[in-house]
C-alpha cells in the first residue's frame, strides 16, 4: 500500500473507474464533440444554423436528496435529478442544452457505487439531448465520511441572440401554462427527511400505497428541456421558470416584470398524493407546502392566448401533461395564489 492509498486515496481505483465508464460517457457524444475521452478538456461545436449565437451555462447539484439515496441505495434516479436540474433551467432561458460536464464528490472511491451515478447521469444525457463531455471524481478521506458523497453538474446550452426569454415581455393579459410534475423531483428534501423519514422509515409501504416509502421519495426528476425546445419552436413564450427550491411562488416570481402579478388557480390541477401525505405527516399548512414543493407542477410557461395551445402541444408530443394554471394581471409584481 503506498503512502497516498494510507492517506484515503486509491489511485488505482480511480484509473479502474476510468476504464469502467468510458464507454458509457462516449456514448451520449455525437459528432459535434472534440477531443477525447480522459484528456484535459472536451470541447463542441456550434450547431449549425447560428448566426449570433450566445453560450448560456448552469450549474447545480441534487440537495439532500443524495443522502436518502445513499441510505436507501437507489442510486439509479439521481442522474436524472442532476440532469434535471442543470439542463431544465438552461431551457427557462430559451437555450437548448448541448453540453455538460459532472462532478462527484466521494469520501472512499466505491467503483461500482460511482459507476451507477454516472451511468445514470450519461442515460440522463440522452434523454435530454446533451453530450456528457466528462467530468471529475474527487476522493476526500476527512472531508467526507467514508460512505457520503456529492454530486453536481455544469451544463452548456446555446441561443441565437435576440431569442433569450427573460420575462421581460410578460404583460397583463398573458396566460400561465403549468407542466405537470408527478414527484418531488430533487428539492424539499432536507424537510422531507426531517417529517416523513423519521415518521415512516424508508423500508414501510408509503401511505396508502403498497410501494416503499423511499421508492416514493426517490422516483426521479421529469426532464423538461427537450419539449421546451420543441414548443418554442412552434410559438412564443413571453416568460418560462423552472419550480424548483422556493416552489412556484418563488421561481415564477423570478420572471415577472414590474407590473406583473401572476394569479394562480390552484384548483385546476390535482396535487400528487405524496405532496398530500408530507403536508398531513408534518401539519405544514398551504403556504410552506408551496413555498418548499412543485406541489404538482415542475415547469411553467407564460405566453400570449394565442400561442398557448400550439406551446401545449410541444410539452404533449413528450407525454407532459400541461394545465392552465393562470393569468397575468396588472398590479405590483407578486404571485397570488387562490
Amino acid at each position: 500500500m503506498t503512502s497516498y492509498e494510507k492517506a484515503g486515496v486509491n489511485l488505482d481505483a480511480a484509473e479502474a473507474l476510468v476504464d469502467e465508464i468510458g464507454w458509457r460517457v462516449t456514448a451520449t457524444w455525437s459528432e459535434d464533440v472534440i477531443g477525447g475521452f480522459g484528456g484535459f478538456a472536451a470541447g463542441i461545436r456550434v450547431p449549425a444554423g447560428y448566426t449570433n449565437p450566445v453560450l448560456m451555462m448552469s450549474t447545480d447539484g441534487v440537495g439532500t436528496k443524495a443522502e436518502l439515496a445513499r441510505v436507501s441505495g437507489l442510486l439509479e434516479g439521481l442522474g436524472y435529478d442532476l440532469v434535471a436540474m442543470v439542463a431544465d433551467d438552461l431551457a427557462s432561458a430559451g437555450a437548448t442544452p448541448i453540453a455538460m460536464t459532472d462532478y462527484i464528490a466521494v469520501g472512499r472511491l466505491d467503483i461500482e457505487r460511482v459507476s451507477t451515478l454516472i451511468e445514470s447521469i450519461a442515460e440522463a444525457a440522452d434523454e435530454a439531448e446533451m453530450a456528457l463531455l466528462g467530468g471529475e471524481t474527487a476522493e476526500h478521506p476527512g472531508v467526507l465520511d467514508p460512505d457520503r458523497f456529492d454530486l453536481a453538474a455544469t451544463a452548456l446550452g446555446i441561443v441565437e441572440h435576440g431569442d433569450e426569454i427573460d420575462g421581460s415581455k410578460i404583460v397583463p393579459g398573458d396566460v400561465i401554462l403549468g407542466v405537470h410534475s408527478p414527484n418531488l423531483r430533487a428539492n424539499g428534501f432536507s424537510l422531507v427527511r426531517a417529517l416523513v423519514v423519521d415518521q415512516l422509515g424508508l423500508d414501510e409501504p408509503f401511505p396508502d400505497t403498497d410501494v416503499p416509502t423511499a421508492e416514493v421519495l426517490l422516483q426521479p426528476s421529469v426532464i423538461y428541456a427537450p419539449a421546451v425546445v420543441n414548443a418554442l419552436a412552434r410559438a412564443e413564450a413571453h416568460g418560462l421558470a423552472h419550480v424548483t427550491g422556493g416552489g412556484l411562488p418563488g421561481n415564477l416570481v423570478r420572471v415577472l416584470p414590474a407590473g406583473a402579478r401572476a394569479r394562480i388557480d390552484t384548483s385546476t390541477w390535482e396535487v400528487p398524493h405524496v405532496f398530500q401525505v408530507i403536508q398531513r405527516l408534518g401539519n405544514l399548512d398551504r403556504a410552506e407546502m408551496f413555498r418548499t414543493f412543485n406541489m404538482g407542477i415542475g415547469f411553467v410557461v407564460v405566453a400570449g392566448p394565442d400561442d398557448v395551445d400550439r406551446l401545449a402541444r410541444g410539452f404533449e408530443i413528450h407525454d407532459h401533461e400541461t394545465t392552465i394554471i393562470g393569468e397575468i394581471v396588472a398590479g405590483d409584481r407578486g404571485i397570488e395564489l387562490h
